[in-house]
């Protein structure tokens, strides 16, 4: 966090957009439940803004498995890695993801498609067998599964300008990440240390304060809450997915149920994972007034102007 570059800016495409809503959003009242709905549909908007890769990759999935024709030409498989190919390309193209950020999306792509070519060698989860573009047992496609994971977390840095209060030190990040990373192959051969890893995640960042902006205000969340939602979402979109046959874990061979719970603890360690390959590209800024925050609920910020200033928050 030391010596960091300025928080990422929007992208052109996202400024217009952005100052368009916010000349609507101005004329609606600040205060009372009226301005608090308008901080709650401005937050939707941006997480909904901040997935639209994995949306549409989840979209296709879904689309594919209700209409793809039965015994096709072209191996539904197939169909769904240029569909992927096409909304990365698409990303770019409409400006919504810079090529500095790409990188981090092909990263993710790697680190995930190596953890797939191993897992599924070990019966972990399955795909079907058809189609040319793969690796071995992995369509290609997979790959851009994790590489929406890291699509969402570099666009809702800079969507909600995200800042930290006593972030911990990146090498120690880096070293945490890389122990779960190595728990995900090793656990099949020696002790599974999770559950250790889990109560060192716990340690390491359980300190740390992420201050967000939403439209008027700054609000707080502790960063393991955020971990463990956003982990929540992809268990939510992992039983999406498995349920239209993207793969499917062992146990749903016989019949599709839902993914088990546990499952969530594997999600919020790769969170860690996909954290730490984010700060490559956007280290993690302190509060622009470098003071931690003082009490619960929305930071004591107005950013109606775009510029933060101290206040009182509304309650």
């Amino acid at each position: 966090m030391h010596n960091a570059p300025g928080p990422a800016a929007l992208t052109t495409a996202e400024r217009a957009i952005d100052a368009r809503f916010r000349a609507i959003l101005a004329r609606l009242p600040r205060h009372g439940p009226a301005g608090w709905l308008t901080e709650f549909a401005v937050f939707g908007l941006k997480q909904a803004w901040a997935c639209v890769f994995g949306g549409a990759m989840l979209a296709v999935i879904f689309a594919a498995h209700l209409w793809y024709p039965r015994d096709p030409a072209f191996a539904r498989n197939d169909f769904l890695t240029l569909a992927a190919v096409a909304i990365q390309i698409a990303m770019v193209a409409g400006r919504l993801e810079t090529l500095r950020e790409l990188r981090v999306v092909v990263l993710f792509h790697l680190v995930g498609t190596v953890m797939e070519l191993f897992k599924t060698q070990v019966g972990s989860w399955s795909y079907a067998s058809d189609g040319l573009l793969r690796i071995g047992a992995v369509p290609l496609f997979s790959g851009f599964m994790y590489a929406a994971v890291g699509s969402y977390l570099v666009r809702v840095n800079r969507l909600f300008d995200l800042r930290f209060t006593r972030y911990p030190r990146r090498w120690l990040t880096a070293l945490l990440a890389a122990a779960i990373y190595a728990n995900f192959f090793t656990n099949h051969y020696v002790l599974d240390l999770r559950w250790l890893l889990i109560a060192a995640v716990a340690l390491v960042f359980g300190r740390c304060v992420m201050q967000f902006r939403i439209f008027r205000f700054r609000w707080r969340m502790p960063l393991l809450l955020a971990f463990l939602l956003v982990a929540f979402f992809i268990w939510l979109a992992e039983n999406i997915a498995t349920w239209s046959n993207a793969w499917l874990y062992p146990s749903q061979l016989g019949g599709w149920h839902f993914v088990s719970p546990a499952k969530l603890a594997s999600w919020f360690l790769l969170m860690i994972i996909s954290v730490v390959l984010v700060t490559w590209i956007s280290p993690p800024q302190p509060p622009d007034d470098g003071q931690p925050p003082t009490s619960a609920g929305p930071a004591a910020a107005d950013v109606s102007s775009g510029q933060v200033r101290r206040r009182t928050p509304v309650r």
